[in-house]
């Protein structure tokens, strides 16, 4: 996540999405109109700290220079290893009756989209998503807005190689199921029940050789329209969800 977040509704939204605020940096000429009165009372309200400091402070730390006399400094997002998601993976599937979704990105590069992922995978009860730590979106302050706080309750694994986790998954008694428009098989007539780990791909690119190669199996929505695909968050959701009907 990006340290700062600049400007007064900007500020705002983090707070009412629950973006985790440490402190609040304002300028100490900064008009007290009705936003800044909003940003105070909803930073009281979490417990965030607001400190005033000269004008030139925000200056020498702003990136875009569109602060408006106040910027808040957020909290780094609490990553995961992978294990974690496959201990997570192990408490679902022992408590319903031995099913488990883990969700994998593969280099997707919008933060927003990694938000409306993780909304949906709450929904069905996913135990985690995987990212890669390099070349991929990571958790910001719009992806709180889009997940509507739901990648707060969501473990996200930062990984180094995605291979590499796939085999973990793997070794666990994964199926790791890859979604391309590639795919011969639509995926509801594939096998998703018990654990599985869904991939998705990178926005433009769709999945990589690489990662494809070690899928067990490939699956894909059927597309009635003149759209070649759908965007990665709405795959994503018509997937899990497909998941969460075989496994009711």
């Amino acid at each position: 996540m990006a340290d700062f977040i600049e400007g007064k509704r900007p500020v705002i939204e983090a707070l009412r999405t629950g973006v985790p605020i440490k402190s609040i940096l304002m300028a100490d000429n900064v008009q007290r109109d009705g936003l800044i009165e909003d940003i105070l009372r909803k930073a009281k309200r979490v417990g965030a700290t607001v400190e005033m400091v000269p004008r030139k402070v925000l200056d020498s730390k702003s990136d875009r220079g569109s602060h408006q006399g106040v910027m808040a400094k957020a909290a780094p997002f609490p990553y995961v290893g992978i294990g974690d998601v496959i201990d997570a993976a192990g408490t679902s599937a022992a408590e319903h009756d031995g099913r488990a979704l883990v969700v994998i990105l593969d280099h997707i590069t919008d933060a927003g989209n990694l938000g409306a992922v993780s909304r949906s995978a709450e929904a069905v009860g996913a135990c985690g998503i995987v990212i890669p730590n390099k070349r991929s979106a990571h958790v910001e302050a719009s992806t709180y807005k889009s997940s509507a706080g739901a990648i707060s309750h969501v473990p996200v694994a930062q990984v180094s190689n995605l291979v590499q986790a796939m085999g973990r998954l793997k070794d666990e008694g994964f199926w790791i199921a890859g979604a391309t428009e590639h795919a011969s098989d639509l995926i509801w007539n594939a096998n998703l029940k018990g654990k599985i780990a869904l991939v998705m791909g990178n926005e433009q690119e769709g999945i990589s050789r690489l990662v494809m190669e070690h899928c067990d199996f490939l699956v894909k929505l059927p597309i009635e329209g003149e759209v070649a695909s759908l965007n990665v968050a709405q795959a994503s959701t018509a997937c899990m969800y497909e998941w969460l009907r075989q496994n009711q």
